[in-house]
């Protein structure tokens, strides 16, 4: 995410009472922290189930810890698991719990639903990729056996990797003729997602085999003796299949490796935003979306007039990615437009910004090839911020300097830390932290992105530069909604989803890559794009709803939201306004209001 701009050169004068920040550490800030972090708003009251929140969370950790190789047993296992907490829940009294209470049982009823609905889609997952993998079940064994603490008998152990090495040999020559013949294995084609998957698990089980041989090497010399060369050649057979899946299979290349992300489907879509408490379908979200980012080109095209461009949008946006600021100064910048944000919060009386909060927030820059996935900030109590580096091509480096000028810049980096995420981050390591194991991007960024709605309405733009600022990001968060929402219906192809970034939000083609690529690769949840956007309007809404009408002051307000801790929003709303959702809730809230 970035950053923002000030008059050029700037940033030294701001620079001096940072310098000298030692030297008033001891009189001033330590005293400030110390008064500023005994007062405040009340948190929200206490919940009757957080202790029973925390051990679930604490249950459930330990045994995915133990069970850490998905496979029939622990499915099994989880589901047992989830069945005895239903069971738990099914017996309080709804009606004798406080609001926090009846929002935490609820909470966690919806979890414990989402997980066993979760448990099915993995068994039909299992029974895919089995057609590529048909010695996994051999090797899953290896490893619950050694975690069950069973004794390993080493001839067996051989004669088991043996045996897997030449299934192994075996499938690799039908998956073979079945992707040369461009027909189904066992019925199932073969594309790119469905040999990704088997990928995947296959890394998994590499690993998972080398840490169980690992555990007895050299400890037992008996299994030593039996065990080294059938495991050795197991290990090298199946790196040399992960290798072949990924080039036959998937396309791989060394130089220009493909996207190839996973598309959830219909069906999983809709499991996944009732989990989030979402009361829309995607298509109805993809009306949204669209309907975002028709305004915000309106928007764009305005300010592209003030700045003499008529309505060309691309134009006034080359202008404004030319004002960037020289080699070694954006770390500068980042400083000044941090402190900048700051103040704007604290003039307008907006929220609590604890002084140890604004005191203890760092920066570490982005190497080269984190940039390759991250081309803007990241952020939370240590900001990372992208620029280019000496080592980079002259290309690339034109493409990062315009990527992150001074304009895109000062629109986010109160995204990252105060109010954004590093802010939240503070004050939920403080305060509800049982709600974190319902911890969802909806609140997570949707906080951060709020920020940048409410500025906007708050006049924090200085001029047609900055608002193109604030409107390519927010134009950006509404495509990302749409590029993966119709990614994972199987409506958008990564090229297209990249051709969207560029065409109408203004991306460098490197930068929409560098997005789509981090959106697809599998390390984001499958609605996490989405939620930018999506949770800021959710917030949006709740402000007019309770600080537009008078009811709440705006400091109340957000003071109330970051103490209630990390839960979808509808539930943040029944905290706000008291209302206890009932024992059979089912989201509702239909929050989206569009602007003119």
């Amino acid at each position: 995410m970035p950053l923002s701009p000030a008059p050029r050169n700037t940033w030294f004068p701001c620079l001096l009472p940072l310098l000298l920040l030692p030297l008033t550490l001891p009189s001033t800030l330590e005293a400030q922290a110390a008064a500023s972090d005994r007062v405040g708003p009340a948190a929200p009251p206490p919940s009757e189930l957080r202790e029973r929140v925390e051990r679930f969370t604490q249950d459930r950790a330990v045994l995915l810890r133990f069970h850490d190789l998905d496979s029939a047993l622990r499915r099994e296992r989880m589901a047992a698991f989830y069945r005895e907490w239903e069971e738990e829940l099914d017996a309080l009294d709804h009606g004798a719990l406080g609001v926090e209470g009846r929002i935490d049982r609820v909470l966690l009823q919806n979890r414990l639903r989402y997980e066993l609905e979760r448990l099915e889609v993995a068994e039909e997952s299992a029974a895919e990729r089995e057609r590529l993998l048909p010695f996994d079940s051999a090797l899953t064994a290896l490893h619950e056996e050694r975690r069950r603490l069973r004794a390993v008998d080493p001839e067996e152990a051989a004669d088991r990797l043996h045996a897997a090495t030449l299934e192994l040999a075996q499938a690799r020559e039908r998956v073979a003729r079945a992707l040369a013949d461009e027909a189904p294995l066992d019925g199932v084609m073969l594309t790119p997602v469905v040999v990704l998957r088997a990928v995947n698990r296959a890394r998994d089980l590499r690993r998972t085999t080398q840490d169980w041989f690992g555990h007895f090497e050299g400890y037992d010399p008996l299994f030593t003796w039996w065990v080294t060369a059938p495991f050795q050649a197991f290990d090298e057979a199946l790196g040399d299949y992960i290798r072949f899946l990924e080039v036959q299979g998937m396309g791989v290349e060394d130089e220009d490796e493909p996207i190839i992300g996973d598309p959830l489907g219909r069906e999983a879509l809709l499991l996944d935003l009732r989990n989030e408490l979402i009361a829309y379908t995607p298509e109805e979200l993809l009306e949204i979306a669209r309907h975002e980012l028709e305004w915000g080109e309106a928007r764009m095209q305005e300010a592209a007039a003030e700045l003499g461009f008529g309505d060309d949008i691309h134009a006034a946006l080359e202008h404004v990615k030319g004002l960037h600021v020289e080699p070694g100064e954006q770390i500068h910048l980042v400083t000044e437009l941090a402190r900048e944000a700051e103040e704007f919060l604290e003039e307008r009386n907006l929220l609590t910004v604890p002084p140890l909060a604004r005191e203890v927030w760092r920066m570490n820059m982005l190497s080269p090839e984190m940039q390759r996935i991250a081309p803007f900030f990241l952020g939370g109590e240590v900001v990372r911020v992208a620029f280019p580096t000496d080592g980079m091509s002259h290309e690339e480096k034109r493409m990062s300097l315009r990527a992150n000028n001074e304009h895109f810049s000062r629109a986010v980096v109160h995204h990252e830390l105060i109010p954004g995420h590093h802010l939240q981050g503070f004050m939920t390591a403080r305060y509800s932290t049982h709600r974190n194991a319902f911890s969802t991007p909806f609140w997570g960024e949707g906080w951060a992105l709020y920020w940048e709605l409410l500025l906007w309405d708050l006049d924090f733009a200085r001029g047609p530069e900055d608002r193109i600022g604030m409107l390519f990001w927010r134009n950006h968060r509404a495509a990302r909604i749409l590029f993966s929402l119709a990614f994972h219906l199987e409506e958008m192809t990564p090229e297209e989803a990249i051709q969207l970034l560029v065409e109408r939000v203004g991306h460098e083609p490197s930068t929409a890559e560098a997005e789509v690529r981090r959106s697809f690769l599998g390390t984001y949840p499958p609605l996490y794009q989405a939620a930018y956007l999506l949770g800021g309007l959710q917030l949006q809404a709740l402000r007019r709803e309770l600080v537009e009408s008078g009811r709440m002051t705006d400091r109340d307000f957000h003071d109330h939201i970051l103490r209630a801790g990390r839960i979808p929003i509808e539930m943040v709303r029944a905290s706000l306004t008291g209302e206890a959702p009932p024992r059979d809730f089912e989201p509702r809230w239909r929050f989206h209001q569009a602007v003119p």
